[in-house]
C-alpha cells in the first residue's frame, strides 16, 4: 500500500515506514504529524486518485529531527561589468518517518 502526499509544494510517494526529508513543519520532535493532502492511494492493486483529494484518507507521521541541508553556492557574474556576487544557503529540513496510511 502506498499513497502520494502533497506538502511543502512538493508530492512525495509514501509507504508505510518510509523515511522523508520535507520543508520544514512546525512541529517538535517525536510529535505526530498529519498529511491530510491525499492525492493518490494505491491499496491491494486498487487505485483511487483524489479530484483533488481523496475523501476521508489521511497519512500520519513522526517527526524524528529537524535540520539543514547541505549548502548551495548562489554566484551571480556579468562579464566585462565587475559584478560578482557570491551568497550561500541552507535548506531547513524536517525528517519524518510515516507510521500508517489510512484511505
Amino acid at each position: 500500500m502506498y499513497a502520494v502526499i502533497e506538502t511543502g509544494g512538493k508530492q512525495y510517494r509514501v509507504e508505510k515506514d518510509s523515511v522523508l526529508f520535507i520543508e520544514k513543519l512546525d512541529a517538535q520532535e517525536g510529535e505526530t504529524v498529519t498529511f491530510d493532502k491525499v492525492l493518490l492511494v494505491n491499496k491491494d492493486g486498487e487505485t483511487i486518485v483524489g479530484k483533488p483529494v481523496v475523501e476521508g484518507a489521511k497519512v500520519t507521521g513522526k517527526v524524528v529531527k529537524h535540520g539543514r541541508g547541505k549548502k548551495i553556492v548562489v554566484f551571480k557574474y556579468k562579464p566585462k561589468k565587475n559584478y560578482k556576487r557570491k551568497q550561500g544557503h541552507r535548506q531547513p529540513f524536517t525528517k519524518v518517518v510515516i507510521e500508517n496510511i489510512e484511505a
